[in-house]
């Protein structure tokens, strides 16, 4: 497995609220990048198009109350990959670093590297801008 990771980030909410927002599947198209289109979601399932590269269709595969949602793909995939949203307190506000988790092949993860560190980076930046 090829894991990315962000740092831990520095969100103006609670853990709780920032939990419950990012446990909601519809407010997830509000972090994504500009390449994500079509998105389309549900509580707890999404799916939407990577201009140029693929489709993909997202669940909630764990929710551990207050601490880690971990979603992972449902039906095709390019790729096995787990992508977590991990939320801690801190003081006043909370915490919150991704990771992705992915199986990937020496050429793919080259040139993977870069694009899924971005997403994920692109990911808890807008989650820190979130007025939640």
């Amino acid at each position: 497995m090829t894991e990315f990771n962000t740092k831990w980030q520095i969100i103006e909410a609670n853990q709780q609220t920032v939990f419950n927002f990012l446990k909601d599947l519809r407010n997830i198209e509000n972090l994504m990048p500009e390449q994500v289109v079509n998105y389309q979601a549900t509580e707890n399932r999404c799916s939407f198009t990577i201009k140029g590269m693929t489709s993909l269709s997202l669940i909630i595969d764990e929710a551990r109350e207050h601490q880690l949602i971990r979603l992972i793909p449902e039906g095709k995939a390019p790729f096995e990959f787990e992508l977590v949203a991990h939320v801690k307190a801190a003081a006043a506000s909370s915490e919150v670093k991704i990771s992705l988790d992915a199986k990937l092949n020496p050429m793919m993860a080259m040139m993977a590297k870069r694009p899924l560190q971005n997403l994920i980076e692109i990911m808890v930046d807008k989650l820190s801008q979130q007025k939640l």
